[in-house]
């Protein structure tokens, strides 16, 4: 019986580097059954079906390398697995999550295909899967499809558990530099850098950012007043309770005022340049309902303007909006604001655009404005009368470049004196590129956690690279993010090979991590005693804070349905080839296809790295090319034809010399160990550690830096902790 269909086998997040990329990916499993013998150029319709449901689709470069290459890929005849593919990513990318790559593969038997995508989120790229194969599936069979409503789906499915574009502008800037990053929640919380040499982020709170700062920058009275107590401009003013007291103070301070809750954000519940006594008492019931308090300040002539400080300096400035409409005698101000505001294609709900739209029935200042003006929402302005509809709102055009320096250092001060590292400050200024005290400009809040897309998607004038400020903020140029990571892989001897490496980096001093097949350990304690091979278990040692080393073993099973747990590693150390005995249900059939898979320990070695190869085994060896760092060879014997020719070559090498273990390089060598002293002899009779053990370890713990005599010392002493059990 004949099936035209396609249907999902397995799914597998490989959440770490795994054979098809350095990124997490979904790994999809799929049987076409009889579509094996219907490619896209024999499917009568499809190709320009599918064009038609996705027109994005002529921007896939695919394997041709040019626009519209997927497309010619079409038209030439392509199966279901690969067009699923380009569909996914397509969805994934309309939706908001940018990913680009992806591969489509056959598994081995008849039908069977690997079809792979990116992912930065588990739940969307499976969401996105299901629905290229439906929709995949009705291009074929010519039946509707609702591509907007799932693309509208997935959007919100993006919104709600991707990370936020603040956050992700900073997570993107550090893996330009290299550095790695963890999500600790399923919020905002993310970690860059591994173990103790992490910093932390929340969206822009940084763990520099104390609670005492942000404190104080809730307060808006507090803050005036230190900022007032450093000689930095801000405007008269004074908490209220209750209307009358705010008509009082407004009197005091001098009309016209501005009445603000004192710990809203966001310009929710402000209203500026207030008159009459009406106009206070209505503005002080909209501030109550956004705050605790209610503060009314003296009305500063200007622009509302938020400068980004990060670090102390300023590095990007935005000037806000004042957002008006102009009367035709026949639209209601209501109408106005949807045809004459919200119809720009730079507003609107979702936070990826830079200007929001207008809603009366959401904006109770708007309609104070309004009613100043003696106007509703349902109100028809007259032909050309121009209405001001909100004074406050999207900081969206920026203004970097015109910061004058008085001002750009007044808001430094400011963040300084609360005790912010990033900051954002609110000033009133008629003109940005003049200094403050001339025009009377004030700085009126001094805000904790900024947003950063204001300045990411600017309605006009130049995106700022404020992610790449904060993640230099956070990581000098001479600091190091890493730790140290040894990962090992191989048939056997791995489990031995890990423990003694972590040994040696111990006695270095450091509080070195171990995931191995015999447990997790930190240290000499146990910290589980089941296997610390799995993702979750392994990845635990890269978010303690004070794992100052760590060493993985690997199997080529968790590398195949999970991924590293790290992301690249200063040691690569391969023992010898794993078989394929045992890994038949992940389609992995012979022993011709495991160098494929091993090899990805070799891609995740960082450029100063040193991969650790086993020139005993050929197929090991091998793989040295596809290593960005430097190489040290082991073997049995110095007359390995691959130690004579590397050591010849300069490169660094590791062998036995008559029971002497010796560490070459070039006409360098020395003698590290003496396999007939007893302490060492002991070792090996009581199976405590085998010849490639120490071959592998040695060569490993030289490349980390440790000296011989450390290495030798370790040697002997192996065995006498608890994390080496």
């Amino acid at each position: 019986m004949s099936s035209k269909d396609i249907k999902f086998l397995r799914m597998t997040h490989l959440k770490g580097p795994n054979i098809w990329t350095y990124r997490p990916v979904i790994e999809a499993w799929i049987d076409i059954g009889d579509l094996e013998d219907c490619p896209s150029n024999t499917l009568p319709g499809f190709n320009q079906r599918l064009q038609e449901m996705l027109p994005g689709l002529v921007e896939h470069r695919c394997s041709v390398g040019e626009r519209g290459g997927f497309l010619q890929r079409l038209a030439e005849g392509t199966w279901p697995g690969h067009i699923m593919e380009h569909v996914a990513l397509e969805l994934q990318n309309r939706a908001g999550m940018q990913t680009g790559f992806g591969k489509a593969r056959e598994a081995g038997p008849r039908g069977i295909y690997k079809v792979v995508i990116r992912t930065r989120n588990e739940t969307v790229s499976r969401a996105a899967l299901q629905a290229a194969r439906d929709l995949v599936m009705a291009a074929i069979e010519n039946r509707p499809f609702p591509v907007k409503q799932v693309i509208a789906d997935l959007t919100q499915m993006v919104d709600r558990l991707c990370i936020g574009p603040s956050t992700a502008c900073i997570v993107d800037a550090a893996a330009e530099r290299n550095i790695p990053a963890i999500r600790l929640n399923d919020g905002n919380l993310v970690q860059l850098g591994y173990g103790a040499n992490q910093r932390r982020i929340w969206t822009a709170e940084t763990d520099q950012t104390s609670a005492i700062a942000e404190g104080v920058s809730k307060d808006k009275d507090l803050t005036k007043s230190l900022l007032a107590n450093c000689g930095v401009p801000v405007p008269e003013g004074r908490n209220v309770s209750s209307p009358a007291e705010a008509w009082e103070a407004a009197q005091d301070i001098g009309l016209p005022v501005c009445v603000k809750p004192v710990d809203g954000n966001h310009a929710r519940g402000v209203s500026l340049e207030l008159r009459t006594q009406a106009e206070v008492e209505a503005a002080y019931h909209l501030a109550e309902a956004e705050g605790s308090d209610v503060l009314v300040e003296r009305h500063i002539l200007g622009d509302e303007h938020r400068l980004l400080v990060v670090g102390g300096k300023v590095v990007a400035a935005n000037k806000g909006e004042v957002a008006s409409v102009v009367g035709d005698g026949v639209h209601t101000v209501e109408q106005l604001i949807e045809i004459q505001i919200n119809s720009d294609p730079r507003r609107g709900e979702e936070e990826d655009f830079p200007l929001d739209t207008i809603r009366l029935k959401d904006h109770t200042t708007a309609v104070l404005e309004l009613q100043r003006q003696g106007l509703t929402g349902d109100s028809v302005p007259e032909k050309g009368r121009n209405v001001l509809v909100m004074r406050t709102g999207n900081m969206a055009m920026d203004v970097t470049d015109l910061v004058h320096p008085d001002v750009a250092e007044l808001a430094a001060l400011a963040a300084r004196i609360v005790g912010l590292d990033i900051a954002g400050v609110d000033l009133v200024a008629q003109d940005i590129s003049k200094p403050m005290k001339a025009q009377g400009a004030a700085i009126v809040e001094v805000n904790a956690g900024p947003g950063l897309l204001m300045h990411l998607k600017p309605a006009s004038g130049s995106a700022r690279p404020v992610g790449q400020a904060i993640a230099a903020h956070l990581f000098a140029a001479d600091s190091e993010p890493r730790i140290p990571v040894v990962g090992v892989i191989g048939q056997d001897n791995t489990t031995g090979t890990s423990h003694l490496i972590a040994w040696l980096l111990h006695l270095q001093g450091m509080q070195t991590g171990l995931a191995s097949a015999k447990g997790l350990f930190l240290g000499q304690r146990n910290l589980q005693s089941q296997s610390g091979m799995a993702w979750d278990s392994a990845q635990r040692l890269l978010i303690n804070r004070s794992v100052q080393a760590a060493v993985f073993e690997t199997s080529a099973r968790h590398l195949l349905s999970e991924g590293l747990p790290y992301d690249r590693c200063q040691v690569g150390v391969i023992t010898s080839m794993p078989k394929a005995e045992g890994l038949q249900d992940l389609y992995i059939q012979s022993d011709e296809q495991m160098p494929n898979v091993v090899r990805t320990q070799m891609d995740v070695v960082l450029p100063h790295g040193m991969a650790v190869l086993n020139a005993d085994d050929r197929e090991v060896a091998n793989l040295a090319e596809y290593c960005d760092g430097e190489i040290t060879y082991f073997a049995s014997s110095e007359d390995n034809p691959l130690i004579v020719q590397h050591r010849s070559e300069n490169g660094r090498v590791v062998f036995w010399r008559k029971n002497h273990l010796v560490l070459a390089q070039g006409d360098q060598e020395i003698e590290a160990l003496n396999r007939q002293l007893p302490a060492i002899d002991k070792l090996f009779k009581n199976q405590h550690l085998q010849c490639i053990e120490v071959l592998a370890a040695s060569a490993a713990a030289w490349a980390l830096g440790i000296n011989t005599d450390l290495i030798r010392a370790g040697i002997k002493s192996f065995g006498q902790s608890p994390g080496a059990h």
